[in-house]
């Protein structure tokens, strides 16, 4: 790639995975068919999950999980602010109220004190009652799932994990600490369906619940239905035709051709994952040079994570320049950057609902935030071309 545009992700995409979309495309289905079941089946073998249910992006994923949780209005779920939209949204789409949590400054992670902090906050607000407890696996490093499960199972609530960023880290999407566990798809993550997601989850009642609201709620099995005299014939045997709808759905299915897509690039998964590590250690040793004005965010926990994201926090104040112009620099030189993410408090929409809020940790971490590359595709070369970018850019 040395010469070439590196932008922050791309997609890694070889012979085998168009070899894939093709069969599916020469193949008797198109829409939801066995190419579907055969890769959730994968992917629950390969996060460590009971069920693994598939969908049409991330969103959607986060939307079903709302939706299977049955949260609606009167309910708050904890968010944490740095995060993208759709983590929040979902919780809005089916009426619930967000309660924004801060972050550790160093890692943009939830952790359980602002866990605690944020559920204070919601308790004084007065909105309603906390349910439910949406962790971010921010840039691919894990929140501490067993404290934050300890806070939230003691008080009743439900936890969905966010691990868009986070497929193929140590036991992320067994859900051995949360209800459902919640995956993107989207070319820049670890792996791509073109567009998809996946919730994964223990529960039998949830799968179950899960692959009803993403084909509009329709029930097929005659135990399910509710009008027996228009579900069954004289003989007391189900109508050929026949399913209901006792909630409505959503068309929220993935297709043959997108699950063939994403199951190739599942069988390669653990090598995405160890050229990324590979990669980001590489940064580390690197970025040395540029302590302490330029310095990778903080690891968590002991584990190497399978990071989605490359992020470097910055002094801009130290350096005399700010994040845009930086950016801009750096693009001249051929490197594409980007910001993960603007706190979601600070959005329009939620300022309006809930006023302007103080969360000292999610500020400090957005001021010095960047992203630079990373994806497989990358020369060792193109690592020490962006740091030496950097370092010219700095100063």
């Amino acid at each position: 790639m040395a010469d070439a545009f590196l932008p922050y992700g791309r997609q890694s995409i070889d012979e085998s995975d168009i070899a894939a979309v093709e069969a599916a495309l020469r193949g008797a289905f198109l829409t939801t068919g066995p190419a579907v079941a055969a890769f959730e089946a994968e992917f629950a073998r390969a996060t460590g999950a009971v069920h693994a249910v598939s969908c049409s992006s991330g969103t959607a994923a986060l939307h079903l999980a709302a939706l299977a949780l049955g949260l609606g209005e009167g309910d708050i779920v904890i968010v944490p602010t740095v995060t993208f939209l759709a983590t929040a949204n979902a919780a809005r789409y089916v009426g619930a109220e967000v309660r924004f949590a801060d972050v550790d400054p160093d890692t943009g992670l939830l952790t359980p004190d602002t866990l605690t902090r944020a559920v204070d906050a919601a308790e004084k607000a007065g909105r309603g009652a906390v349910k439910s407890v949406f962790p971010v696996h921010l840039n691919g490093q894990v929140c501490d799932m067993e404290a934050l499960a300890g806070v939230a199972h003691r008080a009743g609530w439900t936890i969905v994990e966010d691990a868009c960023h986070a497929l193929g880290g140590a036991a992320v999407g067994d859900c051995r600490h949360s209800d459902m566990a919640v995956f993107s798809l989207h070319p820049v993550k670890t792996i791509t369906a073109g567009e998809g997601g996946v919730i994964t989850t223990r529960q039998a009642a949830l799968a179950s619940r899960l692959f009803r609201m993403r084909n509009h709620g329709i029930v097929r099995e005659p135990d399910g239905f509710q009008e027996a005299g228009q579900a069954f014939d004289t003989d007391g045997v189900a109508n050929p035709w026949y399913y209901e709808m006792p909630e409505p759905g959503f068309n929220y299915r993935l297709s043959d051709i997108h699950a063939a897509l994403a199951a190739s690039q599942l069988r390669r998964l653990a090598g995405f994952v160890a050229r990324r590590q590979a990669l980001a250690a590489r940064y580390d040793r690197l970025l040395g040079g540029l302590a302490p004005v330029v310095r990778p965010t903080r690891r968590f926990g002991e584990s190497a994570p399978a990071l989605h994201l490359y992020v470097v926090l910055i002094d801009f104040d130290a350096i005399g320049r700010s994040r845009a112009g930086v950016m801009r620099r750096l693009r001249d030189a051929g490197i594409g950057t980007q910001v993960h993410y603007l706190p979601v408090h600070r959005q329009p929409y939620y300022r309006a609902r809930y006023g302007n809020l103080y969360l000292p940790g999610a500020d400090a971490y957005y001021a010095r935030a960047l992203s630079l590359p990373l994806f497989p595709a990358m020369a060792d070369s193109d690592v020490d071309r962006v740091v030496d970018a950097l370092a010219a850019v700095i100063g």
